[in-house]
């Protein structure tokens, strides 16, 4: 009986409830599917199916994201004026024709053109579905729904590496255009989901809307944004340095590093609902946002052993290591939503919440270089200073919520009564 109750505890963390949490998670893991197989895929289809050279590809993504650091505030303002679920479904029909367009581009600034407006579109997707998300729930549902489409995100996303593996292995050209068109028929496909879900009430504007780029004015909130994008540096960390490290200081086999990886995906899906618990307030989701930090200096800490060990012990290293970091993330993750979900005022979500992604923008220029230099380059003493600015950001975070929550948001208005039609 004991573990029969242990096996339904554990399928109510993973299987969302019924109603609306459960029809934003079925459209989060379908969008996935197609997400992830490009994610996988696409390198290859750059070079092989669209004949680019690796220099023109990685040009290409730089400049889509410094467009993406440059437009998601404005973009932002957009879901504020024409509401998140419209602009959700524009831009997934966008990104469904321009992934049609792909097998079209026969060179690089045809590819750019695609890949910069497919910049655009997922900036734009990705503030809108945030902002949808905290609109339609209540304020206790909120970051337990998005715990549940972040564990079903990452299914979408092994499932589209696994189909993404079918097409490497068949490796023909065809194969590769019929990847981009299996994309934009998941896209259109989530546009279907998004349209069948239940419509918002109108969000009182306020009399003197606020110029797009205002947000970045509120000093209190963005002290915030950027220090939550500090620790979103758990992304770099586990996908990027770690396995430069394995590579140059370990005796592990190559091999760990894709274990590693399934890990990862395994534990969030087990674990994000329960690891979000609390983060439902803003001085919750500050103390996740402090012990995400703290669990990240810690991984800093114990990765270095990794490089003194033998064999097994190494391994051994390497696991709780990444174990410490995928904790951080499951637990910072939650208090990210907790911040986005209870900071931002109702009238300017949208440009608050894409403001908020400045910080981990950022991250992403940095982060890779830095701590590359600091961890991998060093030979591991930088490990040490890395835990220590962890630890700054996470005893800071915390002051800086509560200051950011008694100072008026720009533009504030009180919330709009959420009634809601039901889930079809």
């Amino acid at each position: 009986m004991g573990a029969r109750e242990n096996i339904r505890t554990a399928v109510r963390h993973v299987v969302p409830p019924a109603g609306l949490t459960r029809a934003l998670a079925v459209q989060a893991m379908v969008f996935a599917v197609g997400h992830g197989l490009f994610q996988a895929g696409s390198a290859v289809f750059f070079t092989r199916a669209l004949g680019l050279s690796p220099a023109q590809v990685g040009l290409g993504l730089s400049l889509a994201a410094g467009a993406l650091l440059l437009g998601t505030v404005p973009l932002g303002g957009l879901t504020d004026r024409h509401g998140p679920q419209r602009v959700w479904i524009a831009c997934l029909l966008l990104d469904a024709a321009l992934f049609a367009t792909y097998p079209l581009v026969t060179g690089f600034a045809g590819f750019l053109a695609v890949v910069l407006a497919l910049a655009v579109t997922g900036a734009a997707t990705g503030v809108a579905r945030q902002v949808y998300s905290i609109n339609v729930l209540r304020p206790e549902e909120r970051v337990t729904a998005m715990a549940y489409q972040r564990s079903s995100l990452n299914v979408g996303f092994g499932l589209g590496a696994l189909i993404s593996g079918l097409v490497l292995a068949v490796d023909t050209i065809w194969a590769y255009r019929g990847m981009v068109f299996f994309i934009a028929a998941v896209y259109l496909v989530t546009a279907g989901f998004v349209r069948r879900l239940p419509r918002l009430p109108q969000v009182t504007r306020p009399t003197e809307p606020m110029s797009r780029l205002a947000v970045l004015r509120d000093r209190p909130f963005m002290a915030v944004s950027l220090l939550s994008g500090l620790l979103s540096a758990h992304q770099t960390l586990y996908l990027t340095v770690m396995p430069l490290w394995i590579l140059t200081h370990t005796d592990a086999p190559k091999t760990i590093i894709a274990a590693l990886v399934l890990l990862n995906t395994v534990l969030i899906v087990l674990l994000q609902v329960r690891a979000s618990r609390g983060a439902d307030t803003a001085p919750g989701a500050a103390r996740a946002s402090r012990r995400g930090a703290l669990l990240i200096s810690l991984f800093c800490v114990v990765l270095p052993i990794s490089g003194q060990t033998r064999g097994l012990l190494t391994v051994g290293a390497l696991v709780v290591a990444a174990t410490l970091l995928i904790l951080a993330e499951l637990i910072e993750s939650a208090g990210t939503w907790g911040l986005t979900a209870t900071l931002p005022p109702a009238a300017q979500r949208g440009a608050y919440v894409g403001a908020f992604g400045l910080g981990s923008q950022l991250q992403f220029l940095i982060a890779p270089a830095g701590l590359t230099a600091l961890g991998v380059s060093t030979g591991g003493w930088g490990w040490y200073p890395a835990a220590g600015i962890f630890v700054l950001v996470g005893l800071a975070i915390v002051p800086a919520v509560a200051r950011a929550e008694r100072t008026p948001r720009l533009g504030e208005a009180p919330e709009a009564t959420r009634t809601v039609t039901p889930v079809p």
